[in-house]
C-alpha cells in the first residue's frame, strides 16, 4: 500500500535533514520501514530505538502501518536540566 504523509523534523533531525517538513510518498509497509527510507535519505543520526515516534498527534508503534494522509514526527532524545 503506498501513502503520502506529511514529516516533521525536530532538534537534531530537523538539522540532520536539513528541513523542518516535508511531504514524502511511500510504499513502506510500516513506521520503521518508512524512518529507515528518510534515513537512507538524509543520514539521520539516531536509530529507531532511540526515538519516538507519534502519528497525527499521538504515540505510535513502529509496527503501525503507513497511513495515507497522516503527519508524522519522530521525536529524538532531549538533554537539558
Amino acid at each position: 500500500m503506498s501513502a503520502t504523509v506529511t514529516v516533521l523534523y525536530f532538534a537534531s533531525l530537523r538539522e540532520a535533514a536539513g528541513i523542518a517538513s516535508e511531504q514524502v510518498h511511500s510504499d513502506a509497509q510500516d513506521l520503521r520501514a518508512f524512518y529507515a527510507e528518510l534515513d537512507t535519505r538524509h543520514g539521520l543520526r539516531w536509530t529507531p530505538t532511540q526515538l519516538r515516534v507519534a502519528v497525527d498527534g499521538a504515540f505510535a508503534r513502529w509496527e503501525d502501518e503507513l497511513r495515507d494522509g497522516s503527519e508524522i514526527v519522530f521525536i529524538p532524545p532531549v538533554s537539558g536540566g
